[in-house]
């Protein structure tokens, strides 16, 4: 993934994975859902941003990496 320059706010990060979660495992709703109910800092809100963006289109081995650090990320917050 290409680096951005752009600070996601946890409101960006949110309205992404709403968009996304369809797509998303069903495993990862309740991590996803904890996630939000505590602040973060820029850099992590900034890389969940960008691990949800375009996954929908995202091939399954590009979707299958970004699950794995989806909850890798998500389980250690």
């Amino acid at each position: 993934m290409s680096e951005c320059k752009l600070n996601h706010s946890q409101a960006d990060v949110k309205s992404k994975y709403e968009s996304q979660a369809a797509f998303l495992p069903e495993e990862m709703k309740p991590l996803f859902n904890r996630f939000f109910e505590n602040e973060h800092t820029q850099a992590l809100l900034n890389e969940v941003f960008h691990l949800l963006k375009k996954y929908d289109l995202a091939s399954e081995n590009e979707k299958s990496e970004r699950t794995n650090r989806l909850n890798l990320v998500l389980k250690n917050v």
